[in-house]
């Protein structure tokens, strides 16, 4: 009896060790460019005429904050304020702020036509500015960036951006920034709830800076190689002749999936651009303190990339991608489809061991002996490790003043972190299943939910 329920936890260990073993390599892989970058030379920013987009719907907490800082830091950046029919007061703290200001753009949605996505509030923007901009203009040399509504990029992002392997090169079509989260260091991000529930939210927003600048970045350095860097949707950077090229008739470069950002990028590759990607300055947002919010996002970003995954034939068929380049395209939408594989794979050792053990306890212990607590603790370490080493990493990256005992701690909070995924790929699958389309905002830390008002429109 033993052997046969070695044999079945044998094999599904092995599948499971496979998969753990195949992504600890990929984390190898990308940690080598990560860790030997060093910074490229900035450019001259006055080389280019520079716009920001900033989507906004219900974003009266912060926008008024956000026009000051980039006013004040950016002069000569025109600013883009696509007001998506808020509830708020957003438009009038928009206008107010911009009375007598010509880098301060109001860009009007109403109901039926708003509230159908960012993509639809980018592709607004985008059609004022075609329209504010003179005629036989270099549209190479105007730049739009997109920015969230709580969006701080740092002072040198036009700099940075307008250097020799940026902007500056023609062919370069996108630049994608590194993303920081602004409250990492905040004692209290829920200051209305009590102690316990403020530790739990500065942990879960030090896990997205950790992620943001740790794992993401490293994938994102690794793109450079084989020409698939992806945009996000903040600290985004394209230049306009670019947006032109997929934009068509209807003057429409973003399209509608939920992950209108990562779809811009593929289209614009397809078309023939060049995206690149720099650590050397970064935009910094707010972190979500709460885990229900956090769940809502994700859901909205699993959701986008299992729509993606209808560019697979175009990317595999296009001259514009290189072989490894369409592998990486191709693992990266996979990467919500694998995790449903995951959730159904990985419990299967621990549900058969837990089973055993209150079966035959004498016969577990024997097995165990004979080599089984070997083969599971091996099972452990691949599952942890490529997940724990970020801790020290952000540690050494992004945050000297960690201790290392406070790195490895993150470390093994971020291998726990990581199961989001799971449950938010499940959701997206149930939303796909169900037809559920709707773009969700999702709320910031200190904005409150007001009774009989919807949080988000489903479709």
């Amino acid at each position: 009896m033993i052997g046969g329920f070695g044999y079945l936890l044998g094999l599904t260990q092995a599948f499971a060790l496979v998969l753990s073993v195949s992504f600890l390599t990929y984390v190898i892989t990308i940690l080598r460019p990560y860790i030997r970058r060093k910074p490229d030379r900035a450019g001259v920013a006055a080389d280019f005429e520079w716009h920001a987009f900033i989507p906004c719907r219900d974003e009266a907490a912060v926008i008024g904050g956000t026009l000051g800082y980039l006013r004040a830091t950016f002069p000569s950046l025109h600013l883009w304020v696509i007001d998506d029919d808020s509830a708020d007061r957003t438009a009038e703290i928009v206008e107010r702020r911009g009375a007598g200001d010509p880098m301060i753009h109001l860009v009007r949605r109403r109901l039926p036509d708003a509230r159908t996505g960012k993509g639809d509030a980018l592709n607004a923007a985008y059609a004022a500015l075609d329209d504010w901009l003179p005629t036989g203009c270099d549209r190479a040399r105007r730049i739009v960036c997109v920015l969230d509504a709580d969006g701080r990029p740092a002072p040198n992002m036009l700099n940075v951006c307008s250097g020799p392997r940026l902007f500056a090169d023609p062919a370069i079509g996108a630049v994608q920034i590194d993303v920081w989260m602004i409250n990492r260091t905040d004692p209290r991000p829920r200051p209305e709830l009590g102690r316990l529930r403020n530790f739990a939210g500065r942990l879960l927003v030090r896990m997205q800076d950790l992620e943001f600048r740790g794992p993401i970045s490293a994938i994102q350095l690794s793109r450079r190689r084989c020409g698939t860097v992806a945009l996000g949707g903040n600290g985004q950077l394209s230049r306009l002749s670019s947006l032109d090229k997929i934009a068509g008739t209807q003057r429409e470069p973003w399209g509608g999936s939920l992950l209108e950002d990562f779809e811009l990028g593929i289209q614009l590759l397809l078309a023939g651009e060049r995206n690149e990607y720099t650590p050397d300055t970064w935009v910094e947002q707010e972190g979500l303190a709460s885990f229900r919010r956090l769940i809502t996002q994700r859901t909205r970003w699993g959701q986008g990339t299992m729509q993606c995954a209808k560019y697979l034939p175009a990317v595999w068929a296009s001259r514009n991608f290189s072989g490894l380049g369409a592998l990486e395209v191709l693992y990266y939408l996979a990467q919500p489809w694998l995790q449903l594989l995951g959730t159904l794979i990985y419990p299967i050792p621990f549900t058969l061991l837990v089973w055993r053990v209150i079966k035959d306890p004498a016969g577990m212990l024997a097995w165990m002996g004979a080599g089984g607590g070997v083969l599971f603790a091996t099972y452990a370490a691949f599952g942890v490790l490529p997940f724990l080493v970020w801790g020290p990493i952000y540690r050494r990256r992004c945050d000297p003043e960690l201790s290392l005992p406070a790195s490895f701690a993150y470390g093994l909070v971020y291998a726990i972190y990581i199961y989001n995924f799971y449950v938010t790929s499940w959701r997206a699958a149930y939303r796909i299943i169900r037809g559920r389309s709707g773009w969700a905002k999702t709320r910031r830390n200190d904005e409150r939910h007001v009774p009989g008002r919807p949080i988000a429109t489903e479709s």
